[in-house]
């Protein structure tokens, strides 16, 4: 199984922008498709962007414009970029594969979008 560790979340005002990162570790992070998911309070888990392991990549159309996916294979690494936030990307943001069955969950790291 693969650990994932992401980070890089914090507060910021609409408009603002955030850059997630998410640590694999395992090299076999790169032969994996990946994923970027959130979870708002009281909803259910999200996919947001995904990039498969030769890096072509797709978006929810929720963020699709505002969001960029990418990897670095070398450094077994995940971003997303995020751009033009708003109140509605507030969420915990989770990395892991982008089709199942799913390696262990990590912690996440809190996006919180308020003026």
């Amino acid at each position: 199984q693969v650990q994932f560790v992401e980070s890089g979340g914090g507060s910021v005002q609409p408009g603002g922008s955030l850059r997630l990162s998410c640590a694999a570790s395992r090299s076999i992070f790169s032969l994996y498709d990946m994923a970027w998911y959130r979870q708002a309070p009281g909803k259910q888990r999200e996919l947001v962007a995904t990039i498969t392991s030769d890096g072509s990549t797709n978006y929810a159309d929720s963020v699709k414009g505002r969001f960029a996916i990418s990897r670095d294979n070398a450094k077994r690494m995940l971003y997303l970029q995020m751009n033009s936030l708003t109140p509605e990307d507030t969420a915990v943001y989770y990395c892991n594969v982008g089709v199942g069955p799913f390696h262990p969950w990590g912690q996440g790291t809190q996006v919180t979008v308020s003026s």
